[in-house]
């Protein structure tokens, strides 16, 4: 091997390892969110705010109703749909089986995995918190689980998310990269804002939700990334064409700039 093939080996692998110092904050930030805001629920120091937030969502004179005209109301019981277990499941499904036909069957078992594990997660800590359905204004939509964390803000976080984050992996450019991201955050968010819209969560359920799910999400996204550089994983399209480029320079051909 080649001075310059050595020379680029370390830096796309410190590169690398810079990347994974980038995760490792975020995943920190992530985890001290969820972990503040349950020592606040726990200690019933959220309930100021989460009060008032759900308030002003309902009309003053009479709190049964939420805000804005008829139409959104049903655009949030659409919405919120998205986010549930049938809807989430079939989409999980539908792309591990498109993984599974395009021979990218351990990808599509990580995938899997990675969604069953964390809506696992989910039904475990709304068990331990055992945190009640919001009481101060009326249900619009029927619940029958515990409160605390948002299981709608936090599966669709961990679904949307860990499927953006594979997509954007198959797309070079960034501007791909982060439009899909972008799109599965905020349809995580408005998921999770349909939950206190529709007074079936409270606002510190659903913020509790996105961290722990997004954490989640990243925590899947990083495992993704090492297993695929370490050829444990179907690679994704920027590592075959990476690996392509290095190959081309290291016989003198020129990189392909598709």
């Amino acid at each position: 091997m080649t001075l310059k093939a050595c020379i680029q080996r370390l830096t796309r692998s410190r590169l690398f390892h810079g990347g994974l110092l980038i995760w490792f904050l975020i995943l920190s930030i992530l985890l001290f969110v969820f972990v503040k805001m349950a020592s606040e629920v726990l200690e019933g120091d959220t309930m100021a705010f989460d009060r008032f937030a759900m308030a002003a969502l309902r009309k003053s004179e009479n709190p049964s109703l939420p805000l804005g005209p008829g139409w959104l109301q049903s655009a949030m019981l659409d919405v919120t749909a998205i986010g549930g277990v049938a809807v989430l499941t079939l989409i999980t499904g539908i792309v591990a089986g498109f993984l599974a036909v395009s021979r990218k069957g351990k990808l599509a078992l990580f995938v899997v995995t990675a969604v069953s594990t964390g809506a696992l997660v989910s039904t475990l800590l709304k068990s331990l918190f055992d945190r009640p359905r919001p009481d101060l204004v009326s249900h619009l939509i029927d619940v029958n689980t515990t409160s605390f964390p948002s299981g709608h803000a936090m599966n669709s976080a961990v679904v949307y998310l860990t499927l953006a984050a594979l997509l954007a992996r198959t797309r070079m450019d960034n501007a791909t990269r982060i439009y899909i991201l972008s799109m599965a955050i905020a349809l995580a968010l408005t998921i999770g804002f349909s939950r206190v819209y529709l007074g079936v969560h409270w606002p510190s359920d659903v913020i509790a939700g996105w961290a722990v799910g997004a954490f989640w999400a990243a925590l899947c996204s990083v495992g993704m990334q090492v297993l695929q550089r370490r050829r444990l994983l179907d690679p994704s399209q920027t590592e075959i064409k990476t690996g392509f480029n290095d190959q081309a320079k290291e016989q003198g051909m020129s990189p392909s700039t598709d």
